[in-house]
């Protein structure tokens, strides 16, 4: 044991530290924001519960069983609190040993937008916000995080933004890309509009009930079917974002792509392309073909990583996306998915490249100061 642990400091203090751009942090229960939440909010949470859009009176139809949110065997804390809920076993399990210059936090729970009650939800949005300055943020000098929003009601989500985006900790607002409608639509313009104006990313994670089955054809059979399906979502959002005209009204607006993939936003882009040279009429706002939007406009991140049977046509990919700086790299901690800095990617990537995934890119994107660093 004391043979690790020395191995360890030592990988530490010659291993180049890099962004990680999606950890997650989770409320254990809503017990945990009380402290935050009126005592109004208390008592129906008590009383009635949070239901969600997809109309079951309690529970979701969420194929996978798995406490813990489907996380690794080995993240959950001798605390006894859920994996992603031991800020301290998160230091020691993920930001030391993987010498994490920043980490961004994205707290999926409670899932706020999918509240029937919009008021509970924007309620729940306040005190998440606030959980996560005081347990986190102003904790660990080296986390940031998304801020919550009850994002199908613009109006409070607006709010929201204003109210914690001078906060320094926050560096973009979280989505989900199963929403009641596309993203592309008038009623979540008030939220690109809010995020412009404090010059923070957007950020579509995975997940999400909006109330309508997860694919074009309807409910799927299995988990599997669901997990793979998720791409279909992301897609469909690229999409309604560009062809609505999202970034010519707001120019300024920047968008990260988290936990979809990213091998398929090449092929995307060609035919987003192909169409607007045949119908463009019908959508004049557009000044530009819809692949330079996204170049402009969108960044991805790298979990789950894509791994292609010949691992040299990773680097294929890569070059197809047409820009070295849309890629992010990120390990999806603590979820049983998560990608290993070391052993993430299949194929070795130059060091430029290398650079760029593992640090640059997120640098510029959030606006971080100060170089990569070694540490020691």
């Amino acid at each position: 044991m004391v043979e690790r642990v020395a191995q360890r400091e030592a990988r530490k203090k010659t291993k180049t530290s890099f962004i990680d751009c999606d950890i997650h942090n989770i409320v254990p229960s809503v017990d945990v924001l009380e402290p935050y939440l009126p005592a109004r909010w208390r008592k129906h949470v008590e009383t009635f519960g949070m239901r969600q859009h997809h109309g079951f009176a309690s529970g979701i139809p969420y194929p996978k069983a798995s406490p813990g949110g489907g996380s690794r065997v080995d993240a959950w804390p001798p605390s006894g609190l859920p994996p992603g809920a031991d800020l301290d076993f998160m230091r020691e399990q993920h930001l030391d040993v993987q010498n994490i210059e920043y980490g961004i936090l994205n707290c999926l729970y409670p899932k706020v937008g999918e509240l029937l009650n919009e008021e509970l939800g924007a309620a729940l949005a306040r005190a998440t916000n606030d959980w996560q300055i005081v347990e986190w943020l102003e904790k660990e000098p080296r986390l940031r995080a998304s801020i919550v929003v009850p994002y199908e009601n613009a109006e409070f989500s607006a709010a929201e933004i204003d109210r914690v985006a001078d906060h320094p900790g926050f560096v973009q607002v979280v989505l989900l890309p199963r929403t009641k409608e596309p993203l592309g639509k008038r009623r979540y313009w008030k939220i690109y509009e809010a995020a412009e104006r404090h010059g923070l990313p957007i950020g579509i994670h995975f997940a999400g009930l909006g109330g309508n089955p997860i694919t074009s054809s309807g409910w799927p059979s299995f988990y599997i079917e669901d997990h793979t399906v998720m791409a279909q979502a992301f897609q469909s959002q690229v999409i309604s974002l560009v062809y609505e005209g999202i970034f010519e009204r707001f120019p300024d607006l920047r968008v990260v792509l988290m936990e979809g993939g990213f091998a398929w936003l090449p092929s995307l882009m060609w035919r987003l392309d192909k169409h607007w040279k045949r119908l463009r009429e019908e959508v004049p706002f557009l000044k530009r073909p819809p692949s330079e939007y996204i170049r402009k406009h969108m960044w991805a991140t790298t979990q789950p990583m894509e791994e292609p049977t010949n691992p040299k046509h990773l680097l294929q990919v890569i070059e197809h996306l047409g820009s070295d700086d849309m890629l992010m790299f990120s390990t999806d901690y603590p979820h049983w998915d998560y990608d290993n800095p070391d052993r993430a990617f299949p194929v070795r990537l130059p060091d430029a490249l290398k650079r760029k995934i593992f640090s640059e890119n997120a640098r510029a994107l959030y606006r971080f100061e100060g170089e990569t660093r070694v540490s020691g």
